[in-house]
């Protein structure tokens, strides 16, 4: 397919709703107006009035929406954004693959690794749908920001470049900026391993460490994205794009972030538990941390930093014990 019209999303937290906000800014160009499913009733309720999203967006306005709790509305999509979270992505694409036709293209933006089974959304998208195109979104972008229409360029993932660009004009618009690449593998990675060293930049500010030690965090994280990256078949460009250092850059650098927002209470002194009890959105980082170093391990790959975070979160170690044991690491070549 090579004309995309009508595209859904599937899932209405922060980044579905902005999503979809995004798609209603472009249907006046010749998009239908986009569908949405939301898991939570009153999540659906608000968009279909127009109230906005106050449970996951708050403060923005939005358009009204279509909004519905019942799969069936993304039906007759060419093209579904698929934003649930990855923890939860293969219930939900397993209850979707009976409403939709075949070769729909499924756009996945969430950014983890399933812990179970250490499967990239690509590889649970192809258990539960196999006759679904699959494609990858990723990139630098807060939520709050795309759905106020504010200049944003991601990484669009598809390995038919013909697909791909399609997709690219079916979404995109002067403030939604989408690059094409054929590296699913690589814009994958960079999702995922971002949101833990992003626990691991906000532990660094909680604690006020410095600018130097956020600045070599983000610097050391990145070799180890990329060494994982590369191992498991991505490419190093990939990963010094969009989807992959300019989404850390991003994710690490401000407490807009879920992830790094969680690290800074860290450090600060709080228990995962408690931070995690008071958030009513998923922390992708917290789930997807154990997962990233039993595949790292799996794949041969060094990844210090987030193994210091993976064992923080199992509380394996304290924060300043896991400090300490990475400033004593042996001194090496860059």
């Amino acid at each position: 397919m090579t004309n995309f019209t009508k595209i859904g999303v599937l899932g209405a937290g922060a980044w579905g709703t902005a999503l979809a906000a995004s798609l209603y800014q472009k249907a006046d160009a010749g998009t239908a107006p986009a569908p949405v499913w939301a898991l939570e009733s009153d999540v659906a309720d608000a968009l279909s009035v127009g109230q906005g999203n106050p449970a996951f967006l708050p403060g923005i306005d939005l358009p009204k929406m279509h909004a519905s709790t019942d799969l069936a509305v993304l039906a007759d999509c060419d093209a579904i954004l698929a934003v649930v979270p990855a923890q939860f992505a293969r219930s939900v694409f397993t209850e979707l693959a009976s409403k939709i036709g075949p070769n729909t293209a499924i756009l996945l933006c969430a950014k983890g690794i399933e812990r179970d089974s250490l499967s990239l959304m690509t590889d649970v998208l192809k258990d539960t749908i196999p006759s679904a195109i699959p494609a990858v979104l990723s990139g630098p972008s807060f939520a709050a920001d795309v759905s106020r229409g504010l200049p944003t360029a991601v990484t669009l993932a598809c390995e038919d470049e013909t697909v791909g660009k399609a997709l690219m004009e079916a979404i995109g618009q002067p403030g939604f900026r989408p690059y094409w690449s054929n590296d699913l593998i690589g814009a994958e990675i960079g999702g995922a391993v971002k949101n833990v060293l992003a626990i691991a930049c906000g532990i660094v500010e909680g604690l006020q460490l410095g600018r130097s030690a956020h600045a070599a965090l983000i610097a050391r994280g990145f070799a180890e994205m990329t060494r994982l990256g590369t191992a498991m078949g991505g490419r190093s460009e990939t990963l010094a794009g969009l989807c992959g250092l300019g989404d850390l850059v991003l994710t690490c650098s401000s407490p807009q972030s879920r992830n790094m927002s969680f690290g800074l209470a860290l450090g600060q002194g709080q228990s995962a538990h408690d931070i995690l009890a008071a958030r009513n959105s998923v922390t992708e980082g917290v789930a997807t941390a154990p997962a990233l170093i039993a595949l790292a391990k799996k794949h041969a790959v060094e990844m210090p930093i987030c193994e210091a975070v993976d064992a923080i979160l199992s509380e394996q170690t304290t924060v300043k014990d896991a400090i300490t044991s990475l400033l004593a690491r042996p001194y090496k070549g860059e």
